[in-house]
């Protein structure tokens, strides 16, 4: 049974309910659908599922692009109703034609609806009647039927229930698939034999004679052929030898210190005075400048080149469709330029599956749009897919680490940061750049030295803690990460940090025992921020690492309601050029921000992420 039908505008404004069914939806059905899949650019997808208390939601929806309407049909997951897509296209056909923009109620549509739905409900019960009707095909040989000699009896027959002709039949025999498999008969792939040399022995077990890289003959000036013997060589000539400098070793101590390991004295006592690391001003308080250059037009090869030959259009015509416009753009036409935004991005290393739902939700915000005049189709998709890169990179909700500091402070507790990630990424370096970024803003810090894993971690961390003089907490190694976390918040607490970093075990997404350990540190602690740190330099990867670890966060915590993911902090930005699409796809898949980017080696190098810096190198 239909739940729940909607009509309202992209701007909010609900036109129309169906009054008949006015079943009160469990939960928010409808505002999770706006937040988290038309807003986030995921509209290109069939359906939508809605999991609540005592409720399981499916929920279909469409578009009417040109006058900015959403149709959105809710019903009981359980029920699988065949003909909510034929409804939800008639209501669309149906309320376009009376739609008013002046107007906000729609009471005569209501006995419209009705013979809609009667219409709609009645062509899927035929349509279940025709298909229980339709007799399954018998295997059996029929009379007339021609098999082709060599082909076993077992193999499968054609839809139709006829064999294949002989000619199909060679076809078939003749086609070699990869697995090596074909028409259930195992087929040998030819491979071309040739002769190489492995471990300096030429391999001659093959009649075919390949090429001998070493008999190579280099030619002179004068066309003379010379000796290439590869056992004597040729001799360079002594004029052109390049000598190695002689190095010279200086006596005189370096001025910087390179050496930040814990000092001791001769009774092997240490000794703590270390000058504070001071790099001057971060980059996170520095406002970054981009160009304002007109960018280069490649709005021309867009459709050229990956448009059929057979469906190029001729220069008048395309240059009259320019002009006049269109009536409303179908799918078709919007293929070839998104099929190039498509090759753009995964070229920016994107990852493949984000970019093809990126552009099936910028064809379903286009479809049945009017092409505006002197304008092409190539440039009004790149705009709007500019417009949704924007939105998807832009957070949904504003997190300001500094106010959130101070509002944890007037309530006398220390504002808590867990960082997490694979192995590798650089989490407790990136930690220190906050911890000096933080510092900077006259924040007290404290280093929790929850990494009870990885030999050396809490001796990395103490080392950082030493340069930035801040305190550290540790227990060594082989201990429970949630129990020294949480003995770290309680001393944070004691002596009046105002932020304490967590600094957790590298784990791939993969190992559910460090994961369970992830999943129990969150949930006895609480912290008000966890970050996963990724690098910039995976591709399709971040997806896989990002939707795992929130999945096994979900699936191995003890609370109702687990935490997720809050935010990323991107690392190795600086060694990418302008393979910037892990941002993109790392955001697209959690819903998260990137709260920061680390850009090189030193404290001071950690940035903002500049949403249209990055929207303009990806579609550039």
């Amino acid at each position: 049974m239909l739940e729940q039908l909607l009509i309202f505008t992209r701007g909010g404004l609900i036109l129309w309910t169906c009054k008949e069914l006015g079943n009160a939806l469990k939960g928010s059905p409808i505002d999770t659908l706006i937040r988290s899949c038309l807003l986030e650019e995921h509209s290109g997808a069939a359906s939508y599922n809605y999991d609540a208390a005592g409720a399981s939601y499916t929920l279909k929806w469409t578009f009417h692009n040109e006058l900015g309407l959403v149709f959105v049909a809710v019903y009981q997951r359980i029920l699988h109703l065949l003909y909510v897509d034929d409804l939800l296209a008639m209501v669309k056909r149906e309320f376009s034609e009376i739609y008013d923009p002046k107007r906000t109620v729609y009471n005569d549509f209501d006995e419209t609806f009705r013979q809609l739905r009667r219409e709609a409900e009645a062509r899927a019960d035929e349509f279940k009647k025709s298909k229980q009707m339709v007799k399954p095909v018998n295997n059996s040989k029929k009379q007339g039927q021609v098999q082709k000699a060599g082909f076993d009896k077992g193999n499968k027959k054609s839809e139709g229930g006829l064999a294949a002709d002989e000619d199909d039949g060679d076809k078939v025999k003749g086609r070699k698939f990869e697995n090596g498999y074909s028409n259930g008969n195992r087929i040998e792939i030819e491979e071309p034999r040739m002769t190489g040399v492995v471990n300096g022995k030429e391999n001659t077990s093959s009649n075919i004679s390949a090429f001998d890289v070493s008999k190579l003959q280099k030619r002179t000036k004068g066309g003379k052929k010379t000796d290439t013997d590869v056992n004597k060589g040729s001799k360079a000539d002594p004029k052109k030898k390049v000598e190695k400098k002689k190095r010279v070793w200086d006596d005189a101590p370096t001025e910087t210190k390179l050496d930040y390991t814990d000092p001791v004295d001769g009774n092997g006592n240490e000794n703590i005075e270390v000058v504070a690391a001071d790099q001057g001003e971060s980059k996170m308080d520095i406002d970054e400048i981009i160009s304002s250059d007109s960018e280069d037009e490649e709005d021309n090869n867009v459709v050229n080149d990956s448009q059929p030959e057979a469906k190029k259009k001729g220069w008048f015509s395309s240059m009259f469709q320019s002009i006049a416009g269109k009536a409303s753009l179908e799918k078709a036409d919007l293929e070839p330029a998104l099929k190039a935004l498509k090759d753009r991005l995964m070229t920016k290393n994107v990852a493949e599956e984000i970019a093809e739902k990126l552009c099936e939700s910028v064809a379903a915000s286009l479809e049945g749009k009017k092409l505006a005049s002197f304008t092409r189709i190539s440039s009004t998709v790149q705009a709007a897919m500019e417009e949704a890169l924007v939105r998807i990179l832009t957070p949904r909700r504003s997190i300001d680490i500094l106010r959130d500091v101070h509002a944890a402070k007037e309530q006398r507790k220390p504002y808590v940061v867990v960082f997490v990630g694979v192995n590798g990424v650089g989490k407790s370096t990136n930690l220190a750049k906050v911890a000096y970024w933080l510092l900077q803003h006259n924040v007290s810090v404290m280093m929790a030295a929850c990494d009870t894993f990885r030999s050396g971690a809490v001796e990395q961390l103490r080392t950082h803690a030493r340069r930035l003089q801040i305190p550290i907490f540790e227990k060594g190694y082989e201990k429970d990460p949630a129990i020294v976390a949480k003995e770290a918040i309680q001393e944070a607490t004691r002596n009046g940090s105002d932020v304490v970093l967590v600094d957790t075990a590298g784990r791939m997404q993969d190992n559910e025992p460090l994961m369970r350990a992830l999943s129990k540190l969150i949930y006895l602690n609480n912290p008000d921020l966890v970050l996963f740190v990724g690098e910039a330099l995976v591709g399709n990867d971040a997806v896989d690492q990002l939707s795992k670890f929130n999945q096994k966060l979900v699936d191995l915590s003890s609370s109702p309601t687990p935490r997720l993911i809050d935010g990323i902090l991107l690392t190795k930005f600086d060694t990418i050029d302008d393979k910037v699409g892990a941002a993109l796809s790392m955001v697209y898949i959690s819903g998260a921000p990137v709260m920061f980017v680390g850009c090189g080696q030193s404290y001071t190098d950690l940035k903002k992420l500049n949403v249209k810096s990055i929207v303009k190198t990806l579609l550039k």
